[in-house]
């Protein structure tokens, strides 16, 4: 007998598709929720339920009517209710009722009791922080099998895609704890105040301010998205806040808004048009272009007055509505109350430059003159930007000369000169702007300042904030804003550097991303393979050493479990000899021993090159493997690509004609397996023959 499952997503706008309402988020009620259903089911909604009671219809038939205390004001998108045979686990926190729901074998193996344990002190340390009570009485978190928006703040009745609220043993190298304590996090963030404002465990800020229409969804989830990260810093101190929101949020969202044509983050009502066009805003411009620009906020402003501003307009708006106006004037209040922090210019019109323009600006600086300048930073430097704006931000400059913090500049027109910025003739006076990637821009230094920033790191490779800097001078070279020559100046230094976050940035920005082709990158491959591969000496040989003696060790190192994958592919890519080895003696152990698994942090690159490095037998072994019912989904996607990497062209062939068994493999995997084989030196040729034959 099939369990069934019936879970609601209202927002945006489907409240009106399941009980007749005004479905607009301004328009908040109390709501009365009563639901029929088969007594062998539990029914739950965003209030607790106040009794269960039986009836009988026409047929006879039993049902059981569960009935829910009457909400508090709220907006429609966020009713919701779910109907499951699921189990639950609990505890409470400060009167505050936490529920966990799961199907019955999950929570029986405590897979969400990591997710309970953190849910708990993520509330209490927003309420400490926001100064404001969560006003439910219970909190139910639903992990469900399938839900395509991945989580939803439900005031009350929090929804999440399984991965999100479950972790399992297997997941012990994954930084799948991280995920779960970030999502959590905004979840609840929301749970505070209607402008769906801290993300999902954050989201009681959304359900209790709630932004005045959906042009505005941006004080919603950007705020949540900035405070789940506060979040999950909290319940796993071992993540370090500052690298993980640039990393997660800031360099993502830097590299996708700098096309032209990306919209602004705030919109004017009227060029919302239709329930498709709302459903777009749910995008990466609303989350982490939206947090980021809270992050620069929070910075320019300290936290300690963000927060107090914060208070200030959750107190005001409470069960009501807002803008992104009304924010910017009870930050405004909280300046003016003071005189330690001083603004070129109003709140609004500072944030107004961020929110209502598209892109953002690049910043260059002249070292001799002292001169620095801004430009919308552009993909294509030829195109031409038509925004009301002028192309010009109002941009916070935190900055650094020689290694000491200087007092904040303010840069509010195109070109501007600052006097304490002329350096002297010696080399070792140098400048670094936006220190901690504090702002929402990027930076481009003439050739004089690169030279004498190259120099310190040479001699001093600690400088983690300089470090941290060369994530925006990388792409600058990228985008055709300086010369590859210039960029690779920084890097000098490299040998000694070991931080795994910063050399995924040097590989995200060197690389190509499909490492497969070395015929595509002729010119590049060579230069890297000379270049860099001696520079990864050290670091991958360190991590290699984990590997094979002490894999425990990475158990918290959340970066090496994000990024190994991308150091070991590269160092095989350019044929080092040991990668290869390695590559080749951890599959033989597989093979010798199926129930031995391959650190899944490094699992795709070394099921590739074991094939690669290996024969037929290998190639079998991995056939059999995949073709194994009990893979999980994740094993069959790596062995799926995997299986491309043999050298052998019959061998591929033959995996291509595997590819068309309808038996065997859905069509999606069939045009997955020929892309595979494509992008392979010896793969383009066969994948071609192929096709063409195939037809």
């Amino acid at each position: 007998q099939y369990s069934m499952l019936i879970a609601s997503q209202m927002e945006p706008t489907y409240a009106r598709t399941v009980y007749p309402c005004f479905d607009e988020p301004a328009m908040k009620a109390t709501f009365n929720i009563r639901i029929i259903h088969d007594p062998s089911y539990v029914a739950l909604s965003n209030m607790p339920a106040i009794d269960v009671s039986e009836m009988r219809d026409e047929n006879g038939s039993v049902w059981a009517i569960t009935t829910f205390n009457t909400s508090l004001k709220m907006s429609t998108y966020i009713t919701a209710f779910v109907i499951c045979d699921f189990d639950y686990v609990t505890r409470t926190e400060r009167g505050n009722e936490i529920r966990i729901w799961a199907r019955k074998e999950a929570v029986k193996n405590g897979y969400v009791d990591y997710a309970l344990n953190i849910t708990g002190p993520i509330f209490s340390f927003l309420e400490d922080l926001l100064n404001i009570s969560y006003p439910l009485p219970k909190t139910d978190l639903v992990a469900l099998p399938d839900f395509e928006a991945g989580a939803m703040e439900n005031w009350g009745l929090m929804t999440f895609q399984e991965s999100s609220l479950m972790y399992l043993p297997s997941d012990k190298f994954t930084g799948r704890k991280a995920v779960i304590a970030i999502t959590t996090s905004h979840e609840i963030g929301h749970q505070a105040c209607d402008v769906e404002t801290f993300f999902f465990l954050f989201k009681w800020f959304g359900n209790l301010v709630t932004m005045n229409w959906w042009n505005d969804l941006w004080l919603n989830e950007g705020l949540a998205s900035y405070f789940e990260y506060l979040g999950a810093a909290f319940v796993e101190p071992k993540l370090s806040l500052d690298k993980v929101f640039h990393d997660h949020v800031i360099q993502p969202i830097l590299r996708e808004d700098n096309e032209v044509g990306v919209r602004s983050l705030s919109a004017s009502e009227d060029k919302i048009k239709g329930s498709s066009f709302l459903m777009s805003l749910f995008d990466n411009i609303t989350y982490n272009k939206g947090a980021s620009i809270t992050w620069m906020l929070s910075n320019f402003l300290t936290e300690k007055l963000f927060i107090r501003a914060l208070i200030s307009y959750l107190k005001t708006f409470s069960f009501s509505n807002a803008n992104q106006d009304d924010l910017w004037t009870h930050i405004q209040l909280v300046v003016d109350a003071q005189d330690e922090i001083q603004l070129p210019a109003s709140v609004k019109k500072i944030m107004d430059s961020w929110t209502c323009q598209n892109g953002f600006p690049v910043l260059t600086l002249n070292l001799s003159t002292g001169t620095i300048s801004q430009e919308q930073f552009l993909n294509k430097k030829n195109e031409n930007s038509t925004d009301t704006y002028n192309n010009t931000w109002i941009v916070p400059i935190s900055w650094m000369r020689n290694g000491s913090s200087q007092p904040m500049l303010w840069l509010d027109k195109s070109t501007k000169m600052f006097p304490e910025m002329q350096v002297s003739e010696s080399e070792y006076d140098w400048i670094l702007l936006n220190v901690n990637l504090s702002g929402y821009y990027r930076v481009n230094y003439d050739q004089l300042n690169l030279k004498r920033l190259a120099h310190v790191l040479e001699n001093d490779p600690k400088y983690v904030l300089m470090c941290s800097n060369m994530r925006l001078v990388f792409p600058s070279n990228r985008f055709g804003y300086i010369q590859i020559e210039s960029a690779l100046e920084l890097t000098k230094y490299l040998a000694r550097e070991d931080e795994i976050f910063i050399w995924n940035m040097v590989l995200l920005n060197l690389v190509p991303e499909i490492l497969e082709s070395t015929l595509k990158n002729y010119e590049v491959y060579p230069l890297l393979k000379k270049y860099l591969l001696k520079r990864m000496l050290p670091i991958y040989h360190y991590y290699a050493g984990l590997i094979r003696q002490n894999l425990d060790a990475l158990e918290t190192d959340y970066f090496a479990q994000v990024y190994l994958e991308k150091l070991f592919a590269t160092a095989c890519w350019l044929g080092l000899q040991d990668c290869l080895d390695l590559s080749s003696e951890l599959y033989a152990k597989w093979m010798n021993s199926p129930e031995y698994n391959i650190p899944s942090l490094i699992r795709r690159t070394i099921c590739c090159y074991g094939i690669a490095m290996g024969s037929d037998k290998e190639w079998n072994f991995a056939w059999d493997m995949y073709s194994q019912t009990n893979s999980t989904k994740e094993d069959k996607d790596i062995l799926l690509f995997a299986l491309s990497c043999a050298r052998e062209s019959w061998l591929l062939y033959r995996y291509l004609q595997y590819g068309l068994s309808d038996t065997l493999f859905s069509s999606n995997c069939t045009s997955d397996i020929i892309l595979y084989v494509m992008v392979k030196d010896i793969g383009q040729r066969i994948a071609w023959e192929f096709v063409t034959e195939n037809w």
